[in-house]
């Protein structure tokens, strides 16, 4: 990874949450020296590692592991009206759409990541191998546990446990 960012806090926030997500720079030198950076995540799709690359022309791509090409993920714009002469003399409107650029390299790393976590993290949640449990998942077997009384014998034991404390201090 290039260090030319550090003591950017907008830098040193994404690559804390890069670290926090397991995602790593597999750039290779050719890359590096084309403005180019790529991303690795922590899981695979059809058996290969999904990356993406940040590029110097202002793209950020998938790297083509999950499909047969390379695609742009930058957000779609419409492009400046076209107009196109028909036979009968009038005039025709065309609209299109291109990728919005992103210039600046930090600004292209935050768009990513919140596409990556939006698309890929959050999609995929269930393929990643952490002890993480989301709080609504969490608040759901604490509603069962209560349903089921189990949370009151829990707290008899505490209260029991307690009693047993304060006679054994009162005898000592």
């Amino acid at each position: 990874m290039t260090t030319i960012y550090k003591g950017d806090t907008r830098y040193e926030k994404i690559k804390e949450q890069m670290d926090l997500l397991s995602i790593t720079d597999v750039t290779t030198e050719r890359q590096v020296l084309n403005g180019t950076i790529v991303w690795r995540m922590p899981f695979k799709a059809r058996g290969n590692y999904i990356e993406y690359g940040s590029f110097s022309t202002g793209y950020v791509r998938n790297q083509g592991n999950q499909c047969h090409s390379n695609w742009q993920i930058n957000k779609r714009v419409d492009d400046e009206p076209r107009y196109f002469e028909l036979p009968n003399g009038d005039y025709r409107k065309y609209v299109g759409k291109v990728c919005k650029m992103i210039p600046i390299e930090i600004d292209r790393l935050e768009y990513m990541m919140k596409y990556v976590i939006k698309n890929e993290f959050i999609k995929r949640a269930k393929l990643l191998e952490t002890d993480f449990v989301p709080k609504w998942q969490y608040d759901n077997l604490r509603e069962t546990v209560i349903d089921h009384g189990v949370d009151m014998h829990v707290k008899d034991l505490e209260n029991k446990l307690d009693t047993i404390n304060r006679i054994s201090n009162i005898t000592n």
